[in-house]
């Protein structure tokens, strides 16, 4: 009998459990799922003689070894920073691993071991990255395979909230992933390529340098840029095209509304602030405006950022109450951590609340002399919070992986992401068997 080691049952783990949990007794297989907090174990896992809740500490040495030795394959899905002190225990007992997150400068010194010892350590196997990995490169490797140039790639994923959830909620956003994430977005500067020129654009002018894309069917987003598109450059192959570009799916109007924090420096994670514990909303708008007694915080707030009072920028800000004098609810914290917290007062997922997945690549290569265009794009809804888009589309990606490894389908070594057809082909056909599907057209042009 085989054994599946899953570390972290956090809000993405629900979808990878499920299906795994349906391959247990056609393969002869059992499921043990471990995490910091036994409730939240016990909470997402149903009852199943092959399936086994744990409470479990990546740094207690003694339970990571006796839990990895005993294991097939093992899913970390803990904190991205953890993953190194799993791959360490996988590497000592000679384990397969999956992740759905970035492979670090700490993965990449493995690979040479990783390799020689038979393994394959499978990363960014989620969403994004993950699917847009696997959906991309079909593509790619499709126009190369017809003799095909590409000469522009672009994409964007976003996870939204579906629009039977915007209710009167004027951003058509809430958290649907991890809400620090979502307000450091973009801090740093900028790169990509434009019709052959590198381009960077500084963070305090990001969130006006947007693009905007229409999704059939689904109407508008509009799309910023994230931090690093060069170094897909060889991840993807791509040497000399002329552009490439990642970004990030928002509604259209949220863009220039969360520019007002990044121009008052409310994003700001470098120094905390003084008097948090008796700040209030209006309090903590206004430490970063001028004083003037005689002036209101908002027409201060109109006035700094040339924006109008009545405009949809304001009606935002006011939405989120960003003006009012209830407690921010802190004892201490960055500008940064103070603007989180109080965004989830109005942006925490509800239990009734579906969320959305976009995805949208553009594809142009030259047949010939003649140019011709690709456009693909994914829509997944959630079901409710717990089941959610997100946890589909970044937990159904590490169970199909799992499958295909303990079942000999993928045979490939070393520190992978899921860009050559023998992982992306399966992994994909088995997605949109689960109703995860992409959508691919030809543009005329």
């Amino acid at each position: 009998m085989k054994r599946i080691l899953l570390l972290g049952a956090g809000r993405s783990s629900a979808s990878l459990i499920k299906y795994l949990v349906q391959k247990l007794n056609p393969n002869n297989w059992e499921l043990v799922v471990g995490d910091y907090d036994l409730n939240l174990v016990r909470h997402k896992l149903p009852s199943h003689p092959r399936l086994k809740g744990i409470q479990f500490d990546i740094f207690d040495e003694q339970q990571k070894e006796k839990e990895i030795s005993g294991a097939d394959i093992v899913i970390s899905m803990l904190p991205a920073a953890f993953h190194i002190h799993v791959a360490q225990g996988c590497l000592k007992f000679e384990k397969n691993l999956i992740t759905a997150s970035y492979v670090t400068d700490d993965f990449k010194e493995l690979e040479k071991e990783v390799s020689q010892k038979g393994l394959l350590f499978l990363m960014e196997c989620g969403l994004d990255p993950g699917i847009d990995h696997m959906s991309a490169m079909k593509v790619i490797d499709n126009i190369r395979s017809r003799g095909y140039r590409l000469v522009n790639f672009e994409t964007f994923t976003g996870g939204l909230i579906a629009p039977e959830s915007e209710g009167s909620n004027p951003w058509k956003y809430k958290f649907t992933w991890n809400p620090r994430n979502v307000v450091m977005a973009g801090n740093g500067t900028v790169k990509f390529i434009q019709e052959g020129r590198f381009k960077y654009i500084p963070y305090h002018r990001l969130f006006r340098r947007t693009e905007i894309v229409e999704i059939p069917g689904y109407g508008l987003f509009e799309g910023y840029a994230n931090r690093d598109s060069l170094k897909y450059l060889d991840v993807y192959g791509l040497k000399g095209i002329r552009t490439l570009y990642r970004g990030t799916f928002r509604r259209t109007g949220y863009c220039r509304s969360w520019d007002v924090f990044v121009q008052l420096g409310a994003t700001d994670d470098s120094y905390n602030m003084e008097g948090v514990g008796k700040m209030t909303h209006r309090q903590f708008i206004n430490s970063f405006l001028s004083y003037n007694p005689n002036d209101s915080v908002e027409l201060k707030l109109a006035h700094y950022l040339n924006l109008d009072l009545e405009g949809e920028e304001m009606f935002r800000l006011k939405w989120l109450g960003m003006c009012d004098d209830g407690p921010v609810g802190l004892e201490e914290g960055t500008p940064a951590q103070v603007l989180e917290h109080i965004l989830k007062k109005r942006w925490t997922i509800q239990p009734g609340d579906k969320d959305m997945i976009v995805m949208w690549h553009k594809f142009d290569f030259m047949d010939g002399d003649k140019m011709r265009k690709i456009h693909s794009y994914m829509v997944v809804k959630g079901e409710n919070a717990e089941d959610t888009a997100m946890a589909k589309t970044v937990g159904l990606p590490l169970g199909i992986a799992a499958e295909l490894i303990l079942n000999n389908k993928i045979t490939t070594k070393g520190v992978k992401i899921p860009i050559s057809e023998e992982i992306y082909d399966p992994i994909l056909r088995v997605l949109e068997s689960e109703g995860i599907k992409v959508v691919e057209h030809e543009i005329n042009t």
